[in-house]
């Protein structure tokens, strides 16, 4: 049976458009049949991550109109054959969306593949709840700072209240996905640290995704990092991330503070949040 993912959090620049595609990428590396799907009307960044901008013809909108068939929205992605793209429009705004063709977009998708991720915009206006309306489980995105934390709270808030299973008064899977997080930084108290986070959002923690500038270069070639350097601490994080969305049970392991020549000598301790 097909499964609807929002990836959504209320602030903007914490990794939601990185974490969608590398996270549709780990699920169709594992062997599912995944499209991941743009709900940034008006801004398109989704394309860019994942190296199909040149690529883009018929788009969300085009299809929710009815000025185009899925078929010919839908982008293959060249690298693994069991991944697709649905691009948002560059050129509209997210009034072009209605709950109405939505509904039958994410209908008609859950006929072709295994996992639908649909990427939220930043915020909580119509973009954000029309891709977090027919979710069946969501993962929010957060980085360890107080105001991503406030506003995601904010956004769980709007999961078990504006979806169409909150409405039928059923459950919806909520997991914890935290960004850019970095050992020093917590272990000195200039970010908040993993369990302070988990106290205040109360959900599933799916994975911890270190600071790191491999991310932002897998980014900037259009290459989902689990594609681009699987070798990488933060593509392994998105792998076991994948992993555990498909029931696996792998530990979280917190990344370690990164320590330098002095601090050995000095036999200090690496820091576990």
């Amino acid at each position: 049976m097909s499964r609807v993912m929002v990836v959504t959090s209320g602030k903007g620049g914490v990794g939601k458009t990185t974490s969608s595609a590398s996270l549709g990428a780990a699920l169709a590396q594992a062997g599912q049949t995944v499209v991941v799907v743009d709900f940034d009307v008006g801004l398109r960044n989704l394309d860019l991550v994942m190296g199909a901008e040149r690529r883009v013809v018929y788009d969300l909108v085009n299809v929710v109109q009815g000025d185009a068939k899925l078929p010919q929205a839908l982008i293959r992605d060249k690298r693994i054959d069991t991944l697709s793209l649905l691009p948002a429009s560059q050129t509209r705004d997210k009034d072009a969306l209605t709950e109405e063709g939505v509904g039958r977009v994410i209908d008609d998708l859950r006929e072709k593949f295994d996992w639908i991720v649909c990427d939220s915009p930043a915020g909580i206006d119509k973009g954000a709840t029309l891709a977090m309306r027919f979710a069946d489980l969501a993962v929010v995105v957060t980085n360890p700072e107080v105001s991503s934390v406030r506003d995601s709270d904010r956004i769980i808030g709007m999961l078990d209240s504006k979806t169409r299973r909150a409405e039928r008064g059923e459950k919806l899977e909520k997991h914890l996905l935290l960004t850019r997080y970095d050992a020093a930084r917590a272990a000195r108290g200039d970010m908040m640290k993993v369990e302070d986070v988990l106290e205040i959002l109360a959900i599933p923690l799916l994975g911890i995704i270190a600071e790191s500038p491999d991310v932002l270069t897998a980014s900037n070639v259009g290459c989902p990092i689990t594609l681009h350097n699987p070798a990488s601490a933060a593509a392994r994080a998105y792998t076991e991330a994948a992993r555990r969305l498909l029931g696996e049970t792998i530990a979280i392991t917190a990344p370690m503070e990164r320590r330098g020549l002095m601090s050995r000598l000095f036999g200090r301790k690496a820091v576990v949040a």
